[in-house]
């Protein structure tokens, strides 16, 4: 996992040439005028969501996990909290659904062992396929537009 602000992306530009393309992409991009849905940014090996929502607490939400994407979350405007452990040898409380590229695992099981960090506007975080994350959780319901970018492996 990887937090950061956005005026820091470069930093990571070694990583794969598919992160930094979404990492530009989202200095680039102005998120406030475009509508919610999803968008191509390289057909199905990066594609953006844009998504308006209101946090919900974190005892009604599940971990989750990808296998076939890096997650690349970026906050536009508002600010939650997301929870972070790594994936050792939990079990899911839902399988891995290939179709939607997600496995859940239910918080009370992971509480223990999770971290809860701020996520504010203009900031992004990077989720590998062995962070479990749990996004768009707060103690107060406020509303947050995200965008999260997909990155295929």
């Amino acid at each position: 996992m990887i937090v950061d602000t956005l005026s820091n992306a470069k930093l990571y530009s070694h990583l794969s040439p598919k992160l930094t393309q979404a990492l530009v992409h989202l200095a680039k991009t102005d998120f406030t005028k475009l509508e919610v849905g999803n968008y191509e940014l390289d057909g199905k090996d990066i594609f953006v969501i844009v998504n308006d929502y209101q946090t919900k607490p974190k005892e009604s939400e599940p971990f989750e996990v990808h296998q076939q994407y890096i997650d690349v979350q970026y906050v536009v405007s508002g600010e939650e909290e997301f929870g972070y452990l790594p994936l050792a040898e939990q079990t899911p409380s839902r399988p891995y659904f290939a179709e939607h590229d997600y496995a859940e695992f239910d918080y009370e099981s992971n509480k223990s062992d999770a971290a809860f960090i701020p996520f504010k506007a203009g900031m992004f975080a990077i989720f590998f396929p062995e962070d479990m994350h749990m996004p768009g959780v707060s103690a107060h319901s406020t509303p947050v537009r995200k965008v999260v970018i997909k990155v295929k492996i």
